[in-house]
């Protein structure tokens, strides 16, 4: 599936003292389409190459400085950029020069000497069980309901991303056969495997139901806009009650069902397209608690309570069951009654 990059009209005149640039650029963007299969990336770096064109007179002269200021502009309203947002700027303006010097048409890349920001990765968020139920809950069984319904189901068996799943295809098997799916991944390759049953009686009913037509395009399963699968998902959450629940969250939660479910590091790695095991134990690793099964012994020695009980956060219980459950142990016999006495040594 072949992304087509048409390029904005104010890019076509770029640099008067080169039209070469335009073709370049054109040509860049093409290529990150080809590679990526994001009609959404190359859109979003399209835009970042025309900002930053136009601070600049010769596409060809910038500085690293002219980039650097650039990067760190202020947002449109006033503010600093987040680092995300730094990074963003430089992966656009940086890829359009290496695309230019491996082109001949630059010898440098200005985008390579300003230094990258930080940052601080937020704690990917899943789904529990009984959220994934309230948030199916709330879909109504109209046609757009039953095909947004198959596209959350799809998601969080598959662990698709968005654009993975809005451009999802179907094969044609032969009766018998296995129904897979065939997608293009976030590094441009074709990826094809099984798809879920429950995911293809979702997708069968939507389709019964008569799904509404959309731009998926043809031969897609989800005649759905990215943009529009998520404000969909937006709205769901909200009505269930939940925070914000995008389609990286449904990742986030096919990734943890799997590995509560007793799956491996490598199964899950598979479920996602990871092509490192290494990036698939980083990823576990920031979505689940990070288990501690030393402390017990060490609060025996100390003398402190052992139970494995989670007192009330809303203030100090007054019970006589919570004063029993937090004593500590040299206050606490082994038959339960009490003893003043602090224990030796």
């Amino acid at each position: 599936m072949a992304v087509v990059v048409l390029l904005p009209r104010d890019l076509e005149s770029t640099s008067p003292h080169d039209p070469t640039w335009s073709l370049v650029i054109g040509a860049f963007l093409q290529e990150r389409g080809s590679r990526t299969g994001s009609r959404r990336t190359v859109e979003t770096y399209a835009r970042i190459v025309r900002r930053f064109l136009r601070t600049i007179a010769d596409p060809a002269a910038a500085t690293p400085f002219d980039v650097h200021c650039f990067v760190h502009a202020a947002t449109q309203d006033a503010r600093p950029p987040a680092p995300s947002t730094i990074l963003t700027r430089l992966a656009a303006v940086g890829g359009l020069y290496e695309f230019a010097a491996r082109m001949g048409v630059v010898d440098r890349n200005p985008a390579t000497a300003v230094g990258r920001p930080a940052v601080r990765l937020a704690r990917p968020r899943g789904l529990t069980v009984d959220e994934v139920a309230r948030l199916l809950a709330v879909i109504p069984a109209t046609p757009a309901g039953l095909l947004d319904r198959a596209l959350i189901v799809t998601a969080l068996l598959t662990g698709l991303r968005r654009s993975e799943l809005v451009g999802l295809r179907l094969t044609r098997p032969e009766e018998g056969d296995r129904v897979c799916y065939v997608v293009r991944t976030k590094g441009g390759a074709m990826r094809r495997r099984e798809l879920p049953e429950p995911a293809w009686q979702a997708i069968a009913a939507a389709v019964e139901a008569g799904r509404p037509g959309g731009r998926g395009g043809e031969g897609a399963v989800f005649a759905m806009s990215d943009s529009t699968f998520y404000v969909h998902l937006r709205r769901y959450s909200e009505a269930a009650g939940l925070a914000d629940v995008s389609c990286h969250v449904l990742r986030h939660t096919a990734a943890k069902l799997r590995r509560d479910a007793g799956a491996s590091i490598e199964e899950v790695g598979n479920l996602l397209g990871h092509r490192s095991i290494a990036t698939t134990a980083m990823y576990l690793r920031r979505l689940e608690d990070e288990g501690d099964r030393g402390w017990e012994p060490v609060a025996r020695t100390l003398g402190l309570a052992v139970r494995r009980t989670i007192p009330a956060l809303a203030g100090p219980s007054t019970t006589a069951a919570s004063h029993e459950r937090w004593r500590p142990v040299h206050l606490a016999r082994r038959d339960g009654r009490g003893n003043d006495h602090p224990a030796n040594g």
